[in-house]
Order: structure tokens, then C-alpha cells, then sequence
């Protein structure tokens, strides 16, 4: 169950407990987008495509 006093992280309106932490599908989807579009993506080097996940070489 969703803390009352935390709104939803997108829009500020309540958390909704069908869709915690989130207050509707909408917002939740629209989160979800952000993820899967590299919208939080953190600042950082680029990756050398010559490495696997691991960091060996391929």
C-alpha cells in the first residue's frame, strides 16, 4: 500500500494504490516510457563496444 503522504513522483497528485507509487495507469506508463527510451539515463563515458556485459573481450 502506498504512503499517503508521498504524491506521485510524476504529476504530485495522490498515490493511488492500484498504481503505487504512481497516481494512475497513465503516469505509470508514462514512467515506464521514459525507461525504455533511455530517458534516465546517467551521464557517463561510452561504453566500448569491443567489451561484453562482463567487461571481457568478445
Amino acid at each position: 500500500m502506498p504512503n499517503p503522504s508521498k504524491p506521485c513522483p510524476l504529476c504530485k497528485k495522490p498515490a493511488s494504490p492500484d498504481h503505487a507509487p504512481f497516481c494512475s495507469r497513465g503516469c505509470k506508463d508514462r514512467d515506464l516510457l521514459q525507461w525504455l527510451g533511455e530517458g534516465y539515463r546517467i551521464p557517463g563515458p561510452p561504453a566500448d563496444p569491443g567489451l561484453d556485459s562482463d567487461g571481457d573481450p568478445r
